[in-house]
């Protein structure tokens, strides 16, 4: 069986009104210590898309300090789980992240945003606590069947309903 691996701390405070919750960090994310740290991964591109920033030439402390800046929060709908390899198919034995500590995190928190159809196995719970639930585009190189211009347009959509774009 594989190893237990942890997942990436919280990025959110007392402006956060969008959290995007992915399922849980690739191994490049977790050999970073960064969210969405894999090359091909579509987040930070589809960011700097939205808020007209080149996120990716910039410190990864720095890229975090603009999502805090619009609004936005990063996290992963799983704390701990065992995985071989970084595919969401493969995670196993996975504990859920204490989603009531976001309230207390981000108070001006309305809503979560599952970044694919795993991350989105736990919307219920999430709304559950209260917060509205919305289903985005995985950014993942593993959604090969969406354009970028396609997610993009997905991501704009929620971004702009909810004031961060």
């Amino acid at each position: 069986m594989s190893e237990r691996l942890v997942g990436l701390a919280p990025v959110a405070d007392a402006r956060t009104r969008l959290v995007v919750l992915g399922s849980f960090p690739s191994v490049a994310s977790l050999g970073a210590g960064q969210y969405y740290a894999h090359p091909r991964n579509q987040f930070w591109p589809i960011l700097s898309a939205l808020w007209g920033l080149d996120l990716r030439a910039m410190p990864y402390p720095e890229r975090l300090q603009e999502v805090l800046r619009h609004g936005l929060g990063i996290w992963d709908v799983y704390a701990a789980c065992r995985r071989e390899g970084s595919l969401d198919t493969a995670i196993e034995d996975a504990e859920l992240n204490d989603f009531a500590a976001l309230r207390r995190l981000a108070p001006a928190l309305h809503a979560v945003a599952h970044n694919g159809g795993e991350s989105a196995r736990a919307m219920k719970r999430l709304r559950a606590l209260g917060f509205e639930t919305l289903r985005l585009p995985s950014t993942s190189p593993a959604n090969a069947s969406w354009s970028f211009e396609r997610k993009l347009a997905a991501w704009r959509e929620v971004f702009v309903a909810h004031g961060l774009a």
